[in-house]
């Protein structure tokens, strides 16, 4: 005999709700996801591509943070922490990625246990049995994710909601300034001289790299800031090495940053030394260069070419830090509403909007502005804010503080947000980069300035991960 209506509805339902939320990526803000919903009573299950937590991170592990130690720790993370004896790095301390993954992100997961799984590759996110066209039934399904593990092995997991935090490190822009790859970019000799992160000067690899060398740095954001920084610190003590700075904008204006002004020290700190590494002679400006190719100017170097036929020529490097972009290609056959210039949720993007705010003036959000027509479906963190440069930690923890809230159906909790973000003006303005004037930066700007890879007060070798205690689910 068949199901009645009822018993079927009864049954879909129980499906959701005894399903796992599955956080994609084991990153800071999907940690934090993982730590909020174990709090809450719900079951989350962490899917991460790599063999670690914090992979990104950890791949950015010599650039040192803007946020100290007591911005950089989730609420809901360090309770479970402190309950596994996790002693809490001094607050006012500022750490590198490497220290940021070592001490705080893999102890995290590691308490976390077996919520957390490595080498999963997250394929595809959709309604169970529906695709994105399909109207009939689609709101009782639960969530199909599709993966793929380290083996090759495809699978199918069944979740009640799903909490995208993969980030965007993966997909850095392009160096051309129409948004796709410069002419020549992607020919593979050319591409063997562009980089698209930011040097080490303590690593003999990147040493060898640059030093003695020419090099262009593209973007006028705080990672190319660090850059510069680091190129300036190899020039110290290998002669020779130069450093170009090329921006879109038509000049440098305050692309240095709120200097003694900043609320981030650390992160005018780098400023002021970028600015006087560009007074002293160590770093080449090449202002309103829109780059439109990139060519070999002869046997050994390579040429930038504006779109306007301008030239930057004798170059050894490259390094691109035009910023990042979100992939939602795992999520094509969910309903989500996005913007259509951003790529960020659509009720989130007038809120950050780079022409209109700065780090400071992010208006607080949380699980509302955070949906999508796909119910039960979030993007969180950096990939939230799309192509927008101005995301902190903190903005992170928030967001998922709320949807975890609103998930356990404490929606009088995830209705209250609170975000206070430190201000100075310099995020915002992607609209102006073609204005000498410009007062605020461009969207060339890399992680903006709230990203967590941005600053280099002072280079250090990377810490070495260490070995901690696992716990439960």
């Amino acid at each position: 005999m068949a199901n009645s209506p009822s018993l079927v509805a009864s049954s879909l339902e129980a499906d959701k709700t005894q399903a796992p939320t599955v956080v994609i990526g084991a990153g800071p803000i999907g940690l934090a996801a993982a730590a909020h919903a174990l709090e809450r009573g719900l079951e989350p299950l962490v899917l991460e591509r790599g063999d670690r937590a914090a992979a990104s991170v950890v791949s950015w592990g010599h650039v040192r943070l803007f946020s100290r130690w007591s911005e950089l720790v989730d609420p809901a993370a360090r309770r479970l922490l402190i309950q596994r004896g996790w002693r809490e790095p001094a607050g006012n301390g500022y750490p590198t990625g490497a220290e940021w993954a070592a001490q705080y992100l893999q102890p995290l997961a590691d308490a976390l246990g077996e919520c957390v799984q490595y080498g999963t590759t997250v394929t595809g996110v959709a309604r169970r049995g529906r695709d994105r066209v399909v109207d009939s039934g689609r709101d009782g399904q639960p969530f199909t994710v599709h993966v793929r593990n380290a083996d090759g092995h495809r699978a199918r997991l069944t979740a009640g909601a799903v909490i995208d935090a993969s980030g965007t490190w993966t997909h850095p822009n392009t160096l051309g300034s129409d948004g796709y790859p410069a002419d020549g970019e992607q020919d593979p000799a050319i591409g063997a001289r562009i980089s698209y992160g930011v040097p080490n000067a303590n690593d003999a690899e990147d040493v060898t790299r640059f030093g003695g060398k020419r090099t262009a740095v593209i973007g006028s954001g705080h990672s190319a800031l660090t850059a510069l920084v680091a190129l300036a610190q190899i020039a110290a003590s290998i002669p020779g090495t130069r450093a170009v700075w090329v921006l879109r904008r038509g000049s440098v204006g305050n692309a240095y940053g709120g200097g003694a002004s900043d609320e981030l020290p650390a992160r005018g700190a780098l400023g002021l030394r970028a600015r006087d590494a560009v007074a002293a002679g160590q770093i080449e400006v090449v202002s309103g260069f829109r780059t439109g190719s990139i060519e070999f100017t002869d046997s050994s170097t390579i040429s930038l070419v504006s779109e306007d036929d301008r030239r930057v020529e004798g170059l050894d490097e490259l390094i691109g830090l035009t910023g990042f972009r979100p992939d939602h290609s795992i999520m094509s056959e969910l309903r989500l509403r996005l913007d259509d210039r951003l790529e960020a949720p659509v009720d989130l993007a007038p809120l950050i909007d780079p022409n209109v705010h700065s780090c400071g003036t992010v208006y607080p959000h949380g699980v509302v502005e955070l949906g999508h027509a796909d119910q039960g479906v979030f993007i969180v963190g950096m990939k939230a804010y799309g192509r927008a440069p101005t995301f902190l930690a903190l903005t992170g923890y928030e967001q998922v503080r709320s949807v975890v809230a609103a998930l356990a159906g404490d929606h009088a909790a995830a209705a209250r947000v609170e975000l206070t973000l430190p201000e100075t003006g310099v995020c915002g303005g992607a609209g102006l980069f073609d204005e000498a004037g410009a007062a605020q930066s461009d969207e060339e700007g890399a992680d903006g300035c709230c990203t967590p890879t941005p600053q280099l007060v002072q280079i250090g070798a990377p810490t070495s991960i260490g070995e901690t205690t696992s716990g439960g689910c």
